[in-house]
């Protein structure tokens, strides 16, 4: 049933009904050009965010999986830099219903924006790419993808995606929003495509993002067919290093640049545990080239000769304590797992747990106070805390949720963790997990106030380390597209 309070106006091109959603002060208005075949929409309306919309669409209802696709043009010159010409999937013309579109804003940003059900709060993956120009939006199964342009003119995979359960019946079609209630916009939508989706996609496994805190809003750099794990930001915030393939590699945050491989020396079988000194100088490396046991080495932040420090395996290396002296890891000695610490440059280690079962994951507050990390010795995966000489122990999550990898933001004003259902054991790869946020109130991480950042498919290899950007602001992490899904794609 189509909402009582949008007028239905006659059918345009390959679109069946055009609506007003949301009440705009303006009426909407839809032309096309069968010679020419561009269809020029104005709309008004206040904006597409948070719980409500107002716009002008043009749609039909469709199922299945398909490709929606075009080239768009906005007509003048405007002061909204926000106004938005979209390509939408929608469950409803309710104000507030569920739906995915690909926006072009006025000031070129490109992005997948999505509001996951009726009612909740908009959000958006922004993608590295700038409009306006061709862009596509398709949905095969329950995800929905973003798609962009490249030098060659062809559509490609953007590295955004979202799963978001719509209903197999939706409406998919164009629409124009001028982000101000009085205003009005016009754009022009060109070479219009409605066909099969394209099926390559799916073959992006990996995509390298972050999101804002506390927004939630999030931003896709880098995204490729290859497993990569493990992203954390260098200390000026100007680029992200990962893992992939067991070798380290730069990513430069500046537009258009790809990876860059650093000079690990004879360390080329590196694990995803890996990070920069509180200076920025030296670099951290788990790494099990020597003898197929993981050992930590520390090397020039920009690559060169690594130096080994815990000749004892296995070791994973996690934390760096905030002066630079001292390297925290989990490692397996005599037969048990348990938390570790060591001299960065190198020296006797020391440990500091011998629990039954896993510690693991230590990283250490900005104020070198705590030593945080995971652990299972009470059922469940949870978090815990300890002052560097273990003293002070204590239990910080207790909910049915198997917690991992705790990281302390630079500020000290949050903890972030990954959080996997109760039923996942370990922490594998490809599982629906979450990023969550607990505050700090004082010296105390207010556990009651946990709240979910990021909902995605991930895990093993989304957070491992500590990804906090150096001001706080932003969190990167790793999205992965469904191994199923990726077999589809090739």
């Amino acid at each position: 049933m189509l909402h009582p309070f949008c007028a239905l106006l006659a059918a345009i091109g390959l679109f069946s009904q055009q609506s007003d959603v949301g009440g705009p002060s303006h009426p909407g208005t839809a032309a096309y050009d069968p010679a020419s075949q561009v269809y020029t929409i104005g709309g008004a309306g206040a904006n597409m965010w948070f719980n409500q919309d107002s716009f002008h669409f043009v749609w039909k209802r469709m199922t299945g999986d398909f490709l929606l696709a075009a080239h768009l043009n906005f007509e003048g010159r405007s002061a909204q830099g926000h106004r938005k010409a979209i390509l939408m999937i929608r469950q409803s013309l309710a104000p507030d219903a569920a739906y995915a579109d690909a926006a072009v804003h006025g000031d070129g940003l490109v992005s997948l924006q999505f509001r996951m059900a009726a009612g909740e709060t908009t959000h958006e993956i922004q993608s590295t790419a700038t409009g306006p120009g061709t862009f596509g939006i398709e949905r095969i199964g329950g995800t929905i993808y973003l798609l962009v342009a490249g030098p060659d003119g062809k559509l490609h995979a953007a590295g955004s995606s979202v799963p978001i359960a719509l209903g197999d019946s939706v409406l998919v079609g164009l629409g124009v929003c001028a982000h101000d209630p009085q205003a009005f916009e016009t754009a022009q939508f060109s070479d219009v495509v409605m066909g099969p989706p394209i099926a390559s996609v799916v073959a992006v496994r990996s995509s390298l993002e972050y999101v804002k805190v506390p927004s939630g809003d999030r931003r896709s750099v880098y995204h490729t067919d290859a497993i990569i794990e493990a992203p954390n930001w260098t200390r000026d915030g100007a680029a992200l290093i990962f893992n992939g393939g067991g070798r380290l590699h730069r990513l430069d945050l500046a537009g258009g640049a790809e990876p860059v491989l650093i000079d690990t020396g004879s360390c080329t079988r590196c694990n995803n545990d890996h990070g920069l000194s509180p200076d920025g100088s030296l670099l951290a490396i788990s790494d099990h080239s020597q003898d197929d046991h993981s050992r930590i080495y520390v090397l020039p932040a920009g690559g060169g000769t690594p130096r080994e420090i815990t000749p004892g395996a296995p070791s994973y290396w996690h934390g760096w304590s905030p002066d630079g002296v001292t390297l925290a890891f989990c490692g397996q000695r005599d037969g048990k797992f348990g938390i570790f610490t060591v001299p960065a440059a190198g020296g006797p280690e020391k440990r500091l747990t011998t629990a039954e079962g896993l510690d693991d994951g230590p990283d250490y507050s900005p104020d070198g106070r705590w030593i945080y990390f995971n652990s299972d010795r009470t059922g469940r995966m949870q978090i815990w805390r300890m002052h560097p000489d273990a003293s002070g122990l204590e239990q910080v999550t207790r909910d049915g949720d198997n917690n991992w990898f705790a990281h302390p933001s630079p500020d000290g004003k949050w903890i972030v963790i990954l959080s996997y259902g109760p039923e996942v054991k370990g922490h594998p790869p490809d599982k629906d997990v979450r990023l969550r946020l607990i505050p700090m109130e004082g010296d105390r991480p207010a556990v009651e106030k946990i709240r979910v950042l990021v909902e995605l498919f991930g895990g093993q290899g989304t957070i491992n380390v500590p990804s906090w950007a150096p001001d706080s602001s932003k969190l990167a992490y790793v999205r992965y597209q469904p191994p199923t899904h990726t077999e589809h794609g090739r």
